[in-house]
């Protein structure tokens, strides 16, 4: 069984967030892998180390402060349970509370939980539409198509990005860089949902949540036909022709 938790689904889920879970659990019961999911909110219990994939998604910086002092409360727990291993996805407002703080427009300091060496701090304008970027998927080099809007603007201190940024803005529109990786931590700016229209990321998270667990991580193949078709639809009218290989973007170096 694969246990998943779902943090904050009432208060973080922009733009279908949601989606995310939806397609990591229809993956995983379409190959017979029972899997769980709870959600989490507010002043609930939970042991992190008791669940394989755990999903944030995004929300406004109202919501942000709240979740922000709660998760202060679960700070040791969860990043004991990450330098474990445990698989995390983390979408916009969740991926920036990772990070060290969260300076906003205003000038208040959203502290963050640090687990990864980054920060974030309102930008002057939102950073909005298709975005592409490539990133490495068990050694292969493979495309991802999502949507960003956000505000807040990601700068990486000691720490791997998610991918490179061919077409969209990214963490902040100016270094090509895209999220950021720790151990089994994914942590990006595309919304979309990211994971039904980008299956082979999905389904790299479910291998490593089973070989954590030791259940053995070969998945049985799926007909993903209708998903890339959802990926490629973005892609092409960024100018890309496939999803995995090289940078293939046309009229761009």
């Amino acid at each position: 069984m694969i246990s998943v938790c779902h943090l904050y689904p009432d208060l973080l889920n922009l733009y279908g967030d949601r989606g995310n879970v939806i397609a990591f659990r229809r993956r995983c019961q379409w190959r017979g892998i029972p899997v769980s999911v709870r959600e989490i909110s507010l002043y609930d219990t939970i042991d992190f180390k008791e669940h394989d994939f755990v999903f944030i998604g995004g929300g406004s910086d109202r919501e942000q402060n709240l979740i922000a002092a709660d998760l202060m409360k679960r700070k040791e727990g969860f990043k004991e349970a990450i330098e474990e291993g445990l698989v995390i996805l983390a979408i916009c407002g969740g991926y920036q509370l990772l990070g060290q703080y969260y300076l906003t427009r205003d000038g208040e300091t959203i502290p963050g939980l640090g687990v990864m060496d980054f920060i974030t701090r309102a930008g002057d304008k939102r950073l909005v539409g298709n975005v592409v970027i490539e990133m490495d998927i068990g050694g292969l080099s493979v495309k991802v198509a999502g949507f960003e809007n956000h505000s807040g603007q990601t700068y990486l201190g000691d720490c791997m990005p998610l991918g490179k940024v061919l077409s969209g803005n990214g963490n902040n529109g100016a270094d090509s860089l895209e999220g950021v990786r720790y151990k089994n931590v994914f942590c990006s700016y595309l919304h979309g949902p990211l994971l039904p229209k980008n299956p082979r990321l999905t389904d790299h998270l479910i291998s490593i949540a089973l070989e954590r667990r030791g259940m053995g991580c070969k998945l049985t193949p799926l007909d993903d036909n209708f998903e890339d078709r959802a990926c490629m639809a973005i892609m092409r009218r960024l100018g890309f022709k496939k999803i995995t290989g090289g940078s293939k973007m046309q009229g761009k170096k």
